[in-house]
């Protein structure tokens, strides 16, 4: 039995078995752990999983896959196919319905077209998510877990270390996936923080001035946010901080970025 990837919905198989185990191994699976996986495609990471884990829970929106993966999954009771959009999935009301009270772990293979909604939307579930572990595209991940100076440091950068610690695991070569995309990947983890990284009161207004000082990046930062916060109030910023006042968005850390919020209100 045999499906093409649909290329619409950003199927890249990921066909290498080294990878697969290297991939289990990474995630240090107990035999308590209850897995989401988003993407299941053919199964073949998702029976692996089945094997470490108490119970794998795999969505897959492609239904021309649930033959091939029934037939995958036919020995492990411990595994459930969901029909269901990780982008529209409701995390919370599933795990209420099915009386889940621990916390679970999300691995996934994720199309590279909707990595960031779909980090962001597991975001919004972090307080039922344990770790979160995905394989996205090299460029992206650098991004993710860019520091600060870094020319790979942006706007998301934040959004994401402000709730999550992220960490590259390895790099997947582009040959490990059918078809082959045209990039390399890494395997990323992403781990929830106890508390945020930076204390703000007003998280919404926090990651809007974020935004807007790397809305034009070749901008220094009293450029980028002119008009948005008072050139006075940014000139004492720079003289507490000890920051030259011509610095440029990627160089603030997400704490100096706190310290403006402050600053500016």
């Amino acid at each position: 039995m045999y499906a093409k990837p649909n290329k619409s919905l950003g199927q890249n198989f990921l066909i290498d078995k080294n990878i697969q185990k290297k991939i289990i191994r990474a995630c240090n699976l107990k035999v308590e752990d209850i897995i989401l996986e988003i993407g299941a495609g053919r199964g073949d990471l998702t029976v692996e999983l089945a094997r470490e884990a108490a119970k794998v829970y795999a969505l897959e929106i492609d239904n021309r896959l649930y033959p091939i993966l029934d037939k995958q999954l036919v020995s492990f009771t411990n595994s459930q196919v969901i029909k269901a959009d990780i982008l529209k999935f409701d995390i919370e009301k599933f795990l209420l319905d099915n009386k889940i009270k621990k916390k679970i772990k999300v691995i996934g293979n994720i199309p590279y077209n909707i990595s960031s909604p779909i980090i962001q939307r597991l975001i919004g579930y972090r307080d039922y998510i344990d770790e979160i572990f995905i394989t996205v595209q090299k460029e992206f991940a650098k991004r993710v877990a860019a520091s600060p100076g870094s020319k790979d440091y942006g706007s998301f950068s934040c959004f994401v270390q402000y709730y999550l610690e992220p960490k590259i695991i390895f790099e997947i070569k582009r040959n490990s996936f059918f078809p082959a995309p045209r990039v390399d990947s890494c395997f990323l983890a992403l781990r929830k923080r106890l508390k945020p990284r930076v204390l703000v009161k007003d998280e919404d207004a926090f990651f809007k001035l974020i935004r807007k000082a790397f809305n034009q990046r070749r901008k220094t930062l009293r450029n980028s946010l002119e008009g948005f916060v008072p050139q006075e109030k940014l000139d004492a910023f720079f003289i507490q901080k000890g920051i030259d006042k011509n610095v440029r968005p990627e160089d603030l850390s997400l704490e100096e970025f706190a310290d403006l919020m402050k600053t500016s209100n």
